[in-house]
């Protein structure tokens, strides 16, 4: 089974941008959609974006109003997600996730779980 290796989150100010990633360890993301999810405090998980292994079509979550990009480069087999002009409603853990549907945009449509990568906006 493929592991999810996150990493990029960090501290930033409202505005900044920020990338995380996921790389595929021991493993690739072949025949997998994978997308990015959040937890924020006091809230429950929330689908980001998605995209599939083939690097096709992407679903975005409409309240991200166009300040997320989710990515795949094949060559490093890693998911990144691009955060632009981040804003402290932001703040959250953000997950990689996987699923073997052939569409996923809800977060039960992901079943393997990367450890999570805290991020946090200040105004």
């Amino acid at each position: 089974q493929v592991q999810l290796v996150q990493s990029g989150g960090g501290l930033v100010q409202s505005g900044d941008s920020l990338r995380l990633s996921c790389a595929a360890s021991g493993g690739t993301f072949s025949g997998y959609v994978v997308g990015w999810l959040r937890q924020a405090p006091g809230e429950g998980r929330e689908f980001l974006a998605s995209i599939p292994w083939t690097g096709g079509t992407r679903f975005y979550a409409d309240f991200l109003k166009g300040r997320f990009i989710i990515s795949i480069d094949n060559t490093t087999d890693t998911v990144y997600l691009q955060m632009n002009d981040l804003k402290p409603e932001d703040t959250a853990v953000y997950y990689c996730a996987t699923s073997g549907r052939r569409i996923a945009a809800t977060l039960a449509d992901f079943s393997f779980w990367g450890q999570g990568t805290q991020v946090a906006v200040s105004s």
